[in-house]
């Protein structure tokens, strides 16, 4: 008697049914559909990239899963020099550098792959998710159009989707680095500050100026002046505060992020995002360093407790770590694992037939087979997804499978019919039956389901 391993689940890892996965699939074609209508080009980089690669943009080495072989021969090493990407955008960074002298500039590329993160399981968090990105990179410089297009994009992703109405909540990271350097902070401060406002939708406004006073080492005055400029801020339209802002008083930075940002919502509504799909929100500033200036994070309105569902920004300087050139960029990232199983779970997204089939050719006569196979044939040359039921059953029950896997037609065809021919199609959603002569058959399912 062999051993049997009892299958488990894999905390973070998930898996799909065949109907949700053909929602996922649903989801990620028109993902790389918006894409593509962009005049985004895809690439795709290896899972693995060295470690120092991984790490050289600040990555936090306790969640990225290092690879090594199970065991090693006498005096080697199991371990190797590569690690799990945890993200796209620094294997952008070393791809970019890389292949420079062959790529067009300003480059504009899409990437879909799955990346991993050894992070704790929890609510919309995995260790294995698929991210879907775009950015663009230019050669010393990059226009802030880039910028306002990276929303646009999203816009025009999520509409089709279908997932209920969205804000992409915009920003500029020299706004509050720019007030935190009137402070007189040196660097590591400022950005230990940026980090804990960072947190400020998901711990609060107590648990933030906490972290502001004990990590960050700001006073107490200076914390409460700088929730006070962020909370204030949050409450004015959009031009109410950019005027604000405009009118504030601060350093070369700050008033850089506010022109810059000025700039990217200017160029917003000219290329069409609507006023009800953006926000600007002076809290967004995100966690990673590389962000230098314009940053945004997506919450749908319906489902906040669900987090940023697509985040990203502008970095002055991609590839710094691995050449000379200045190679500028900005770029904007969907969790498509975390938005659409969330999404499932909470009903928004209804998973449908667990197959692409849409005719089952049902099998009555084993000696007619090949009249069997000749039909589905016919059917996948008109484009329609067919199966043949190749087993041996009644045809209740070949008419039973169908319905549970969600098929919506079933071609039946028996002695009489062959010698008339002719065939039944029966609609199973409505229980209705039609003749049809053979030599037709594709003609009349092409009407029936293709548009």
């Amino acid at each position: 008697m062999p051993n049997i391993i009892v299958p488990r689940p894999m905390s973070g890892f998930p898996e799909l049914l065949p109907a949700e996965q053909i929602v996922f699939n649903r989801c990620l074609e028109i993902v790389r559909r918006t894409f593509e209508l962009f005049g985004f080009a895809p690439i795709e980089t290896p899972a693995v990239e060295r470690k120092e690669v991984l790490t050289s943009k600040g990555g936090n080495e306790k969640e990225i899963y290092a690879l090594a072989r199970l065991a090693a021969a006498p005096g080697e090493d199991a371990s190797t020099d590569y690690a799990l990407h945890f993200d796209l955008t620094v294997p952008l960074a070393r791809y970019v550098a890389q292949h420079k002298d062959k790529l067009v500039f300003p480059f504009r590329r899409y990437q879909i792959q799955k990346v991993w993160r050894g992070e704790r399981p929890q609510a919309g968090r995995y260790r294995e998710l698929y991210q879907c990105d775009i950015d663009v990179i230019g050669r010393g410089s990059l226009s802030l159009l880039a910028d306002a297009e990276m929303p646009l994009v999203i816009y025009h992703t999520f509409t089709q989707m279908n997932i209920g109405p969205f804000v992409v909540r915009v920003s500029n990271r020299r706004v509050l680095q720019g007030w935190l350097e009137s402070f007189d902070l040196p660097p590591e401060r400022i950005s230990a500050a940026l980090h804990a406002v960072d947190d400020l939708e998901k711990v609060g406004a107590e648990a933030v100026r906490a972290s502001l006073l004990q990590k960050a080492g700001l006073s107490e005055t200076q914390a409460d002046q700088l929730l006070r400029f962020i909370a204030e801020s949050d409450r004015l339209p959009t031009d109410a505060l950019l005027q604000h802002l405009r009118a504030c008083e601060g350093n070369a930075t700050f008033r850089q992020g506010v022109e810059e940002l000025e700039t990217v919502v200017q160029h917003m509504r000219a290329l069409g995002m609507p006023e009800t799909a953006f926000k600007v929100d002076l809290s967004i500033v995100r966690g990673l360093d590389y962000y230098t200036g314009t940053v945004y994070e997506t919450r749908l309105i319906d489902h906040p407790n669900l987090g940023s569902v697509c985040s990203g920004g502008r970095y002055d300087d991609l590839a710094g770590y691995f050449t000379t050139e200045k190679l500028p960029g900005v770029g904007i990232s969907i969790g498509l694992s975390r938005l659409v199983l969330r999404l499932l779970e909470a009903g928004v997204l209804k998973p449908g037939a667990a197959t692409p089939t849409q005719v089952l050719v049902t099998t009555l006569d084993p000696q007619q087979l090949r009249e069997y196979l000749a039909i589905a044939a016919d059917l996948r040359a008109q484009g329609i997804p067919t199966e043949v039921y190749l087993e041996r059953a009644r045809i209740g029950d070949q008419l039973r499978y169908a319905s549970r896997k969600g098929i919506r037609y079933a071609v039946i065809a028996g002695e009489t019919e062959f010698s008339d021919g002719t065939v039944k199609v029966k609609d199973l959603a409505r229980g209705e039956e039609e003749v049809f002569f053979r030599e037709e058959l594709a003609e009349r399912m092409v009407e029936r389901l293709l548009p």
